[in-house]
């Protein structure tokens, strides 16, 4: 393959680097403290259901808020609205590192901060995708996509595990590197220069608010690739528990937490490069089926280890084979919508992804008061294997994707 048709041409358009720099900072904050809050809430509660929550307090903002985040990323600047979310987001890491040098931060004010940060992110990740076309060729998104993506893998690597040693030597710490890094990502956003500019924005109307809704209803390939994803992270959702799992089955550490939460994200930055070098250009749909399979037959092993060794290997392989669909998914999510309304279907897409992820934490979260964390992942990992086999009857045309070619 050609070097100047690889991640290094991307990383060459004006503005990109930008993008992804400011996508990365606010990664990292974001998981730095994000390891933090976990280990607080369950060191103070000793509660799955309060792990539960944390999900679930991310979750409702997103679900509140997507069509209104919709219609603003429509008919706003979007460097400007990411620039906003990055500077609250700021504020809120600050407020938590004196609250915590204060002794002041409790349970209920842990929930209060993760409902800020829910709604902040519930403006800010939709914005920034639906930006990501404006800046590079639709021939070169998939590139741009797999590389943004293993910019955000080197992230997650770095988050969880900066958190953890962060937390380890200070409480502090933790959040008010994170109020830093949400700072520098701020000055990134706002320096993005954009190639291609917004189309007309059409006026606000009841119909025009569900519009995404509509726009991805129509198009079986794209409900049904989102919707693969939404249930299969939904139910493989174990690693929401990893405070639980290292704390009482593996009798690891913040360190150690560190270091499961940031496996997934170095599976996902390997397979994230060599779909930037080599992206996918036959038999897409097929493929992302099999990785779905993948990733549930993987949170199975990881439910069944005591073993941190094989623990973090199960997790490298949920992360490698989950990107499989993140690309494909975020891929036609840009490919096949137009620019006036990206910022709906990027919404509504950012909804599917924040009930997969934070509302799966909360089921997570209450199985595993009832049955326990290993019974609760065998579950979910079964679950995800089903869904897969049900997909391939309810959305045939899956299988028939062959390509991503913008």
């Amino acid at each position: 393959m050609d070097i100047s048709q690889g991640p290094r041409s991307v990383l060459r358009h004006p503005g990109y680097l930008n993008f992804a720099a400011s996508r990365v900072f606010s990664s990292l904050s974001f998981q730095s403290i994000g390891i933090a809050m976990g280990w607080m809430i369950y060191d103070q509660t000793h509660s799955a259901l309060a792990l539960g929550l944390v999900g679930l307090c991310q979750f409702l903002p997103m679900a509140v808020l997507t069509f209104v985040v919709g219609h603003v990323a429509d008919r706003f600047d979007r460097r400007r609205i990411g620039l906003i979310c990055q500077l609250i987001e700021a504020v809120t890491a600050l407020v938590l590192a004196i609250a915590t040098w204060q002794q002041w931060l409790t349970p209920a004010g842990i929930l209060a901060a993760v409902t800020v940060l829910g709604a902040v992110v519930a403006f800010e990740r939709p914005t920034m995708a639906a930006l990501l076309p404006n800046i590079v060729p639709a021939s070169m998104l998939q590139k741009a996509i797999a590389t943004s993506t293993s910019m955000m893998q080197t992230a997650l690597i770095i988050g969880p595990s900066l958190g953890g040693l962060l937390y380890g030597l200070n409480p502090v710490a933790p959040f008010a590197v994170a109020a830093l890094l949400f700072a520098v990502a701020s000055f990134n956003v706002i320096a993005i220069r954009m190639q291609w500019a917004p189309g007309k924005r059409e006026p606000v109307t009841l119909a025009s608010v569900f519009a995404g809704v509509s726009f991805i209803r129509s198009r079986p390939v794209m409900l049904g690739t989102i919707s693969l994803d939404l249930f299969a992270v939904l139910l493989g959702g174990a690693t929401a528990l990893l405070p639980m799992f290292a704390r009482d089955i593996l009798h690891a550490g913040p360190w150690e937490l560190g270091l499961l939460r940031a496996a997934p994200a170095i599976g996902a930055l390997a397979m994230s490069i060599l779909l930037a070098r080599r992206p996918l250009e036959s038999n897409v749909g097929h493929k992302m089926l099999v990785a779905v399979s993948v990733f549930g037959l993987a949170t199975i092993v990881f439910s069944l280890s005591t073993n941190i060794v094989l623990s973090v290997a199960a997790l490298l392989v949920v992360g490698a084979s989950d990107t499989v669909s993140v690309v494909v998914r975020s891929s036609l999510v840009q490919l096949l919508t137009p620019d006036e309304m990206r910022g709906r279907v990027s919404a509504v897409n950012s909804l599917f992804i924040g009930t997969s992820n934070q509302l799966g934490e909360f089921e997570s979260g209450m199985m595993a008061a009832v049955l326990g964390p290993v019974a609760t992942g065998l579950v979910g990992g079964l679950g995800t294997i089903i869904v897969v086999l049900l997909w391939m009857r309810l959305f045939p045309d899956l299988t028939k994707v062959k390509t991503l070619q913008g």
